[in-house]
């Protein structure tokens, strides 16, 4: 079986585990976004599909989230995405107030930013600067262990793993009950590589239409510095959402 289904399989087995042998009531959460999209890389211009389904779990001391992610697109018919993310994170409220311990596991694999496959787990701690229940500032750091198989060039494949620090900034607004911003921002330096780093930056619009329904848009930024590599990605399309 496929690496990322046997860390999605464990860990959700853990977390329903962690989350039984707590008393409070257990809330679900499920998204599915389809989107159309613009996009912009080194290899030029492209329409491509942008689809991403997420399921979450909380209780009052422990949240357990998965989340799957692909991206596919060609230009001129030659291949310029095919993007698999897939993902298992938790979050542990038991530290001071506004803060809690977090923990992930992300398994990625591509094209546009030559990783043929990538293994991150980490551990570490969030604060939230802003905290209300329709508004949240948060900061976090943490240590990650990186297992990448990477294309260095066209001609060169590198098999390696390295410790990064990874430092996020991310916010959530609701407006209204109406409309929603949220952004994720991550700088993961290496510790032992100079000029190793991963940056991810996203912004995402929504306007609610209905209980379930939401118009949404995002722009995204990623670079891979090990493989000097980068895309740029503008997304517009559907978000469905169900909370039981």
């Amino acid at each position: 079986m496929h690496i990322r289904y046997i860390l999605i399989i464990a860990l959700l087995f853990c977390g329903r585990v962690a989350l039984a042998q707590l008393n409070d009531t257990v809330h679900y959460h499920v998204t599915f976004n389809a989107s159309g999209s613009a996009n912009r890389t080194r290899d030029g211009n492209s329409y491509l599909l942008n689809n991403g389904l997420r399921f979450e779990m909380k209780k009052k001391t422990i949240s357990l989230n998965a989340s799957n992610s692909w991206v596919y697109g060609k230009a001129d018919r030659s291949l310029t995405n095919n993007d698999y993310s897939s993902s298992v994170d938790f979050n542990l409220y038991k530290a001071i107030p506004h803060a809690y311990y977090w923990g992930l596991a992300n398994y990625n694999t591509s094209y546009s930013l030559k990783i043929n496959s990538q293994l991150l787990t980490g551990l570490g701690v969030a604060y939230s600067i802003y905290d209300r229940p329709n508004a949240y500032l948060n900061v976090s750091d943490g240590v990650l262990y990186d297992l990448s198989d990477i294309n260095t060039s066209d001609t060169t494949r590198e098999v390696y793993h390295t410790y990064r620090n990874s430092l996020r900034v991310q916010f959530h607004f609701v407006i209204r009950d109406l409309v929603t911003l949220d952004s994720g921002n991550f700088i993961q330096n290496s510790f032992t590589r100079k000029g190793d780093y991963i940056l991810r930056t996203s912004f995402a619009l929504g306007f609610k239409l209905s209980n379930w329904l939401s118009l949404n848009s995002s722009l995204a930024y990623n670079k891979i510095a090990r493989t000097d590599s980068e895309n740029l990605l503008l997304t517009y399309g559907l978000k469905f959402e169900k909370f039981f």
